[in-house]
């Protein structure tokens, strides 16, 4: 009998030349036919494919049907997130409850319903019985967003009316998995340290009394030791990845699912996948690892013609990941400022001031500063273009001493909220089945 591996590989082998002429398109041959490819415009807009009352993401404005440059707003139900921060922050108090609170229920809460929300999501953080041993310890993996979409999943499994969809029914679900996300993300960080890092396992309840943020970083420290400053700079960061808009790739999945009809599990399953591709939510990662390069291979990091020299051989390719892109720059809607990039930014200045962390501050400010140099001596233009929120906060997190598998995860824990407020709009406001059309040629 043949050895059938062989045979596959070299029947594959022989073949790769003919998939990659079936798959091969030259678009600009269907210029005439408006295909409106990535679902965008040919000016870069979006293709508009709904309406929303959740967030506004605000890049630009439209004057005579050219886009002109605008500083960067990210609204909440009507609020600017800036003055949503600057109210809680300015009075000590953790927010991303009451954003969470705002962005389901359209409205801020009063302190007594605060309170009672804050309640019912403690008590919903406990995951079912006998889950953490059979879905997370049982089939742990090296991937955090791989088994948080099959966790979620899982959790179908468990409800015992899973298929209930009356608003009730969906909001009930809803905080159950705004809850439970961060006990299962920190669990299977734990699983992952031990089975694949030969690591103790060490595995801590979440605690009722304790802030979302607080209890992810008392669950994934060992010693569960963290200070209120730690836990409110998570907290920010939380708030600042709740929502953004219902085009973004993410929120746009959980919407395409829903609109079929099927369950809110596999709806924000699909939205985890999306959020761990590097061009989306991954995308922190990355920025990481570009500046792994750009430390190694810039040699002074004071020197701003060699950073640009650095940032050209990145353009070209020749160096960080090889494909030609500086990670943490540009963004679909955002032109001259992401808001949420200057308000990390900002922070990460603060608490970079005075520590071993200076330097690499100063390197990353730089690298900011001198992007659009290096696309214009590679003859690009830079233009309406600026760093986004992943250029930063994957540096805020490891002064937060965060691991660097958990950055991705925490994305996804914060946008739980926008997911699942994004369904409940999708499902019950005259949902029609989402089905754009493409070209057969």
């Amino acid at each position: 009998m043949p050895d059938v591996t062989r045979v596959f590989s070299d029947f594959i082998d022989r073949r790769i030349a003919d998939i990659q002429e079936s798959i091969s398109v030259d678009f600009s041959e269907y210029a005439g036919d408006e295909v409106k490819r990535g679902l965008r415009n040919a000016d870069g807009t979006g293709v508009m494919s709904g309406i929303t009352r959740i967030g506004d993401v605000r890049g630009y404005k439209l004057v005579d049907g050219v886009r002109q440059p605008m500083r960067g707003q990210l609204i909440y139900r009507g609020i600017d997130v800036e003055k949503l921060i600057d109210g809680f922050m300015g009075e000590g108090r953790f927010g991303f409850e009451e954003t969470a609170y705002l962005l389901l229920f359209g409205k801020l809460p009063d302190e007594q319903s605060l309170k009672t929300f804050q309640d019912i999501l403690a008590e919903y953080r406990a995951l079912p019985p006998g889950f953490l041993e059979d879905m997370i310890l049982a089939a742990p993996s090296k991937d955090i967003m791989n088994k948080l979409a099959r966790s979620v999943l899982a959790l179908y499994s468990y409800d015992p009316n899973p298929e209930l969809s009356d608003l009730r029914s969906e909001l009930d679900k809803a905080l159950h998995l705004i809850a439970r996300c961060p006990v299962i993300v920190a669990h299977a960080f734990a699983a992952k340290r031990h089975y694949f890092d030969n690591d103790s396992l060490v595995i801590h309840r979440p605690q009722d009394d304790l802030s979302t943020a607080e209890n992810f970083l008392h669950i994934i420290r060992q010693d569960s030791a963290y200070t209120h400053g730690e836990a409110q700079l998570l907290d920010l960061c939380m708030v600042l990845h709740a929502e953004h808009g219902g085009g973004n790739n993410s929120a746009f999945s959980c919407r395409v699912l829903s609109s079929t009809g099927t369950d809110i599990y596999s709806s924000i399953a699909a939205a985890v996948g999306s959020l761990k591709g590097p061009k989306h939510g991954g995308a922190n990662k990355k920025v990481i690892e570009m500046f792994q390069c750009i430390e190694e291979g810039v040699r002074d990091w004071s020197d701003d013609e060699e950073i640009v020299d650095f940032l050209r051989r990145i353009l070209r390719k020749e160096a960080g990941c090889g494909d030609g892109l500086i990670y943490g720059f540009g963004h679909a809607i955002y032109t001259l400022s992401d808001p949420r990039a200057v308000r990390l930014r900002d922070l990460a200045a603060k608490l970079a001031k005075g520590t071993p962390y200076e330097a690499e501050f100063n390197l990353f400010a730089s690298v900011e500063r001198l992007i659009p140099a290096a696309f214009e001596k590679e003859g690009r233009s830079a233009s309406g273009m600026c760093v986004n929120v992943d250029f930063y906060s994957g540096f805020v997190y490891r002064m937060l001493g965060i691991p660097e598998e958990l950055y991705t995860p925490l994305f996804a824990i914060a946008r739980m909220v926008g997911w699942c407020a994004h369904r409940i709009e999708e499902v019950f406001n005259q949902s029609r089945i989402i089905r754009p059309a493409y070209k057969a040629i």
